[in-house]
């Protein structure tokens, strides 16, 4: 905005937030407020204040251009820049009628320093724009909006955040990706934030995918999911996945790391941070060829798999081998069987083609594809166990026997390698689902 603007307005309050009800010209709404990313940019995770654009707005356009009867519902936008200037406007009430009722009315103002960004309802705002620029006179529609203040700090981006989170949580759900991003309470989610902008490693452009398609022009963004496409020449890993990461190696970590609704403290973030930042250094020190490759340059799709022997390819660049992993290191140290150390140790000198065992539970080599079957996952999981720490003789046999009923083929490492391997288990009550639990039941899960 470049001219002054007087908006009518009440002044209202809950919990720790001040904000603004207003009524405003859809040509009003479609020149003064704008997308975030049209402020800042959202590539930086700690930027991102929105969520991205979709066909859904063509479906609200053509409802505005159509229907006599159209109604939105209220917009909430973030005054960049600080509180708007808001001025107290009083009432002439010669009979007394009106006593109180005036207190929070009064007129916003704005002198073209502070900028409007779409907090909630983003996809009604691009509907409004483009719909005023195909019938000019909807712009004399209004529609209510709901000013808060957006301060361009640390603490102003993290409430800006928790209000997004918040006001989606109780309406239209987020995406796991959006909380992983935004969600200022969960733990695990700020310390992945913190790692992907701060860690020597996992801070590298692109090694961590966050994004999957933007377009700046239309507003529209989409978070990496679970997957990696096979081409992507820097991606390691992906913000979800990475978040799931954390999740297994916060083990020994306080409950409030892992707990989503109340945040951690400021302390306890910081030590958990500290200490999962350190696991993963040490785990990038076990796979330093895929760390100082990537570090050489777009080589991520040839270390993934080569180009006609994808059997060839790194597990580690698999996500779901990266989940399997981390899982496996969580309930051997839960068990407290073995150390990170001596965990990442045995982890090193397993094979590094995706085509060999143990890898091969989750790989066709005939086709050249993952295999998705949760049956697989789990395989993998328990091969990986016994392959680092089998409580008995006849763990290693079971599993064995269900990797011959799943792949239809005996296991290539024998029973007899396998049992060298062995460490005594004191089971206790663990707060560990998975092979933990089967370890203690002998129940496949």
């Amino acid at each position: 905005m470049t001219n002054k603007v007087l908006i009518p307005a009440f002044k209202a309050h809950v919990g720790d937030w001040e904000y603004y009800i207003c009524i405003m010209k859809y040509a009003q709404v479609a020149k003064a407020v704008s997308f975030a990313h049209e402020l800042r940019g959202n590539t930086d995770i700690n930027e991102v204040v929105q969520r991205g654009l979709s066909v859904r707005t063509e479906q609200i356009k053509q409802y505005l251009l159509t229907s006599e009867h159209r109604f939105l519902g209220a917009l909430i936008v973030a005054a960049y820049g600080g509180n708007p200037n808001y001025v107290p406007v009083g009432m002439e009430d010669p009979d007394g009628m009106l006593a109180g009722l005036d207190s929070q009315f009064g007129v916003l103002t704005f002198d073209g320093g502070e900028s409007y960004f779409a907090l909630d309802g983003q996809h009604r705002l691009k509907a409004i724009k483009d719909a005023v620029k195909m019938k000019p006179e909807l712009g004399k529609d209004e529609i209510a909006v709901i000013v808060v203040a957006h301060f361009d700090t640390e603490e102003g981006k993290r409430r800006t955040r928790r209000l997004f989170t918040n006001i989606n949580r109780n309406a239209k759900s987020t995406t796991a990706s959006e909380n992983i991003l935004l969600d200022e309470d969960d733990g695990a989610a700020i310390i992945t934030r913190r790692l992907v902008t701060d860690h020597p490693i996992l801070s590298r452009d692109g090694f961590v995918k966050i994004f999957t398609r933007i377009n700046n022009d239309e507003g529209e963004m989409k978070l990496a999911g679970t997957n990696i496409p096979v081409t992507d020449p820097k991606a390691f890993t992906t913000i979800g996945v990475l978040y799931d990461m954390v999740k297994y190696l916060s083990y020994d970590l306080p409950v409030s790391i892992r707990a989503q609704a109340a945040r951690p403290t400021d302390e306890e973030l910081e030590q958990a941070y500290i200490k999962i930042s350190a696991r993963f250094d040490k785990f990038f020190g076990t796979y330093s060829s895929i760390s100082n490759a990537l570090a050489s340059g777009p080589v991520a799709r040839d270390l993934r798999a080569p180009k006609e022997a994808p059997g060839l390819g790194h597990p580690l660049m698999r996500p779901v081998i990266q989940k399997s992993v981390t899982r496996v290191i969580e309930q051997i140290c839960d068990q407290h069987v073995m150390n990170l150390e001596e965990i990442l140790k045995v982890l090193g000198e397993l094979p590094d083609q995706i085509q060999s065992a143990p890898w091969n539970a989750v790989f066709n080599a005939t086709t050249g594809k993952m295999i998705s079957s949760a049956d697989n996952t789990n395989l993998l999981d328990k091969l990986l166990y016994i392959h680092i720490a089998p409580p008995s003789k006849e763990e290693v046999k079971r599993v064995r026997k269900l990797y011959k009923d799943l792949k239809t083929e005996n296991y290539p490492v024998s029973e007899e390698k396998l049992n060298e391997n062995i460490k005594p288990h004191d089971v206790k009550p663990s707060t560990t689902a998975g092979i933990s639990d089967a370890l203690s039941t002998g129940i496949d899960e």
